[in-house]
């Protein structure tokens, strides 16, 4: 079993720790008297917490920076501890060890009582799904060993559980640098007839895989073989929860695609005749459909993800900078990469006392907060109150993880039908005997869509065209459109007025979504576009990449976009900034 221990700064965490493995035997052979001996020759007392601390700034300074996982067994089992830092500024150690904890001890001193961090461990114990956790009231020695000092902290940390929907095994007092209550009973607490901290954790039950739970796999890579005749195509990824076996019906999101199980593969031993969560496997597929990195897989006869652009979600912050609105993140979701902006900020909570602090208008260093996250495309996730394990996701800065969250519920999506529209379509879709991925081998390209916009027809015009030009003479399958050869073709049906731009929008994106899956690179220009509806074509393509380019000395729009060409550079090097942009977003595999 994995189980976290947290708390405020000097609380003595690491001592409890150092406490339960000398108590259990769990130590390595001579350990015990090495840290004694170190202690004496450098005039130190000997704490318990040395055991665990083995940093040396840990050491020096008598806290713990990093989280430390550490084993002690009982005679029931085997245990994992993850001793996490209480201080504020190592906040993002904490949330790592909890991230794979099933239970957690969260630790008081008696003389000081509930402190900031006392609480806001809580709090993202909570956060983060752990509901099976214990209150250990430690430095029972520094208040005389008094119930009452120790009834009261009881009482207010049970409260402050509580209000999180919490409520905690038991609460121990102990003195962990005696060995008070942690293994053995205390003589100087007799009032206390509860159980030892060890005696504690024998109780907690183990969390069973989430078998029975609906599958879900997110997709880490397609595997293809070519040697000995072999021609299997693997569908990598670790589950998540659930089981699938041969003959089930797949579907995976966001695409809608759908397959079944033909087998499932392992490497040097006979092949298993399930995967079950937990377990990092792969399958093919009787039906060879294209999906990529980031999707999702489920079985067609259990409860769906959600899919959208936009998520409802509970979030915190541990960036050096604020986290505000209008600037893009990174966001990851299991095998997802997105990027993602604040949408609008609902509340923002202090952790340490659950007050909503109102007015503010970005989420700070340390701060939790109910927001709305719009996302660039759209991508599958699940509810947490559906399944943890994918609705949790991490928030980049820059190139450093700056926070994370939790999916409370999927928000209304202003192109929800037309994610409705693809899903059927993907899911009819009548592939060809031609892979994707030999497409990309013969042309040396990934499929993309090169949108081209901005205020300035003639610039963009000649940015697109230029491009186009520019790799047909390297030998790549490419095609030029603007908008105008969709809205008098396809579109003749329609109408010119305002309220028709958004089919009008989507119909480009049907077409491009044919000429993307025949393996081209496609360049279309369409006037201003917005970004909601540069987000409709993202979704009408199916997450196959999109690169965004504006042209024009001004951005007039609140488009999020690739490039930025001035009206100047359009016309002088517009083709080969594009083009160099293609080539960092992969989209080019080879020179020609």
């Amino acid at each position: 079993m994995n189980i976290v221990i947290g708390g405020h700064v000097d609380h003595g965490k690491s001592t409890v720790v150092g406490r339960l493995m000398a108590d259990t035997g769990s130590l390595p052979e001579g350990k015990l008297e090495q840290v004694r001996a170190h202690c004496a020759r450098n005039s130190r007392p000997f704490e318990y917490a040395f055991l665990l601390d083995a940093l040396k700034d840990e050491q020096a300074q008598g806290i713990t920076i990093d989280s430390a996982r550490v084993f002690f067994k009982t005679a029931l089992r085997d245990y994992i501890l993850i001793d996490a830092p209480g201080h504020i500024e190592f906040l993002r150690n904490l949330v790592t060890g909890a991230a794979r904890a099933e239970a957690a001890l969260l630790v008081v001193d008696a003389a000081e009582g509930l402190q900031e961090n006392s609480r806001r461990h809580g709090y993202m114990m909570s956060m983060l799904g752990i509901r099976r956790l214990a209150v250990l009231v430690n430095k029972m020695d520094l208040v005389g060993y008094d119930r009452d000092a120790f009834d009261r902290i009881a009482t207010e940390y049970r409260e402050f559980l509580g209000t999180l929907g919490v409520e905690p095994e038991a609460v121990v007092p102990v003195c962990a640098r005696d060995g008070g209550n942690i293994a053995q009973r205390s003589r100087e607490m007799p009032w206390y007839d509860g159980p030892t901290v060890l005696e504690l954790v024998d109780t907690f039950p183990v969390e069973p895989p989430p078998t029975d739970q609906p599958f879900r796999m997110p997709v880490q890579d397609v595997y293809k073989f070519t040697s000995g005749g072999d021609d299997r195509r693997i569908v990598a990824g670790t589950v998540e929860s659930g089981t699938a076996s041969p003959g089930m019906e797949l579907v995976f999101y966001p695409s809608g695609k759908r397959s079944r199980v033909k087998t499932i593969e392992s490497f040097n031993r006979e092949p298993p005749t399930s995967a079950s969560a937990g377990e990092a496997t792969g399958f093919t597929l009787t039906e060879q459909v294209y999906v990529a990195r980031g999707e999702i897989a489920t079985r067609s006869d259990e409860l769906p993800p959600r899919v959208g652009t936009r998520i409802r979600a509970s979030v915190f912050w541990l960036g050096r900078e604020s986290m505000v609105p209008g600037r893009e993140y990174g966001l990851r979701l299991g095998t997802t990469r997105t990027t993602a902006h604040l949408e609008t900020l609902h509340r923002v909570i202090d952790a340490s006392n659950l007050s909503a602090q109102e007015g503010k208008t970005c989420i700070a260093r340390h701060d939790v907060a109910e927001c709305t996250l719009r996302l660039a495309r759209p991508i599958a996730f699940d509810r947490t109150e559906d399944l943890a394990s994918t609705s949790r996701f991490v928030l980049v800065d820059g190139y450093e993880i700056s926070g994370g969250g939790i999916v409370r519920d999927a928000m209304v999506d202003p192109h929800a039908a037309v994610h409705e529209g693809v899903l059927i379509r993907n899911a009819k879709w009548e592939s060809s005997l031609i892979t994707r991925e030999r497409r990309a081998s013969r042309y040396g390209q990934h499929p993309a869509m090169v949108l081209v916009t901005g205020a300035d027809e003639a610039a963009r015009k000649v940015a697109a065209k230029s491009l186009e030009s520019l790799l047909f003479d390297e030998g790549r399958a490419v095609y030029y459109s603007g908008i105008g050869n969709v809205v008098y073709g396809v579109d003749a049906d329609l109408g010119r007025a305002k309220e028709d731009r958004q089919e009008h929008i989507r119909r480009l994106g049907e077409v491009a979504n044919l000429m993307l899956d025949a393996g081209l690179i496609l360049v279309a220009t369409a006037s201003e576009l917005a970004e909601e509806e540069a987000a409709l074509v993202r979704a009408t393509i199916s997450g196959a990449a999109c690169c965004v380019v504006w042209v024009g000395d001004a951005v007039t729009t609140d488009l999020r976009h690739d490039l930025h060409l001035r009206t100047e550079d359009a016309h002088e090097r517009g083709a080969t900034e594009i083009k160099r942009v293609l080539q960092e977003l992969g989209i080019l595999l080879r020179s020609r």
